[in-house]
């Protein structure tokens, strides 16, 4: 399986501790794009986030009907075209935590313009935002020095999000 990116504490200058029977978590997240070559971005208003589509895989699901089922209740939309690009792997030790993320890539079929977000989402001021590769990628980046905690993700969980989503996208406009 391709490997885009295995993101460790050492990468934001945090000293890793040795994992002891970590809890794992999978999950399936990935670039949805339009005909017209723009990309669906989910921005988190309260935290200053930029992020791609996506969640955990539930059990029973596949990592793909994960995937279109994230798709489907953030984005609003139906997808067709999807491929695997690969996974990340996020390294979180002083949580004694690893999270797997399959990778999909995919082309926005039908718009139904009803997304279902979590509460979590709301009140974290979640919207869909629609642009191009060069300038998602640009948005994380920009964002990376002023993202903010909410009541449900730390600093320390939200620069590993953001480091994944800006190496998957980076990934993206160079092989696909």
């Amino acid at each position: 399986m391709n490997v885009i990116a295995e993101i460790t504490d050492d990468m934001f200058e945090i000293e890793p501790i040795p994992f002891n029977n970590p809890k794992v978590r999978y999950g399936a997240r990935g670039i949805v794009k339009t005909q017209d070559g723009l990309i669906a971005v989910f921005f988190k208003k309260a935290k200053n986030e930029y992020k791609l589509p996506g969640g955990g895989i539930e059990q029973g699901e596949t990592p793909e009907e994960a995937f279109t089922r994230e798709v489907l209740e953030e984005v609003g939309c139906e997808v067709n075209n999807i491929s695997l690009l690969g996974i990340t792997k996020e390294l979180k030790s002083q949580e004694n935590f690893q999270q797997i993320s399959y990778v999909f890539s995919c082309r926005m079929e039908n718009d139904t313009k009803n997304t279902r977000m979590t509460q979590k989402e709301i009140d974290e001021g979640g919207s869909i935002v629609w642009l191009t590769p060069e300038e998602a990628l640009k948005k994380i980046i920009e964002c990376e020095n002023q993202l903010k905690a909410s009541d449900y993700d730390s600093i320390y969980r939200t620069k590993f999000m953001n480091y994944r989503d800006r190496e998957i996208i980076k990934y993206y406009i160079e092989n696909c």
